[in-house]
């Protein structure tokens, strides 16, 4: 996937991965200096995350997932993805998210990692994916992370919403699923 930075004007430019379709703008030369990165974003509960587009390897609908006896609350079971054995994590649970929103599981969307980063068969359950962005380091805001370098929280993304004639900020937590999984012994 390539996203150009060059040009004078914004100009949309849509890509498709899996199932998501990714919006990338073109930002003037003054702009592309400014360090860029691209993340998927979904929802747990009402709360709204981030992880890193080069972590996922694709996003894939809900499937039966058969419980393992005698493990952690957090993993949920596993599936049979095209004849592979993925072990599936609800990332509300893992988080201690909790919702007053009752979705069904089956509304659900499973994010498989990629295998170089979990060295493993891994995915995450969350309540819906969102979209791909592209955010530049001016929209981080770090201080969330408590200078805590084993924290799973990367910062804060302020994402610019403009509803009608007025704009507003929405947070959207960027977080590290590297950290956050390795903490659970999920990443060796």
């Amino acid at each position: 996937m390539a996203v150009s930075l060059s040009g004078s004007s914004p100009t949309l430019h849509s890509e498709k991965i899996g199932e998501l379709n990714i919006k990338t703008k073109k930002r003037s030369s003054e702009e592309s200096t400014e360090e860029s990165f691209q993340v998927v974003e979904f929802l747990l509960g009402n709360e709204h995350f981030a992880i890193d587009l080069f972590d996922v390897k694709e996003v894939v609908e809900y499937k039966r997932i058969t419980k393992l006896p005698n493990s952690p609350i957090y993993i949920k079971g596993i599936i049979d993805l095209r004849g592979e054995i993925t072990t599936i994590i609800d990332l509300k649970q893992q988080l201690a998210i909790t919702s007053s929103s009752v979705a069904s599981e089956e509304e659900t969307r499973i994010i498989v990692l990629d295998d170089r980063l979990t060295h493993a068969k891994i995915g995450i359950m969350v309540d819906d994916v969102l979209t791909v962005s592209t955010y530049y380091g001016s929209q981080i805001d770090e201080t969330a992370t408590s200078g805590d370098e084993s924290s799973h929280i990367l910062g804060i993304i302020k994402k610019k919403i403009k509803d009608k004639d007025k704009e507003t900020t929405d947070l959207v937590i960027w977080i590290d699923v590297k950290i956050l999984l390795g903490n659970i012994d999920q990443i060796s």
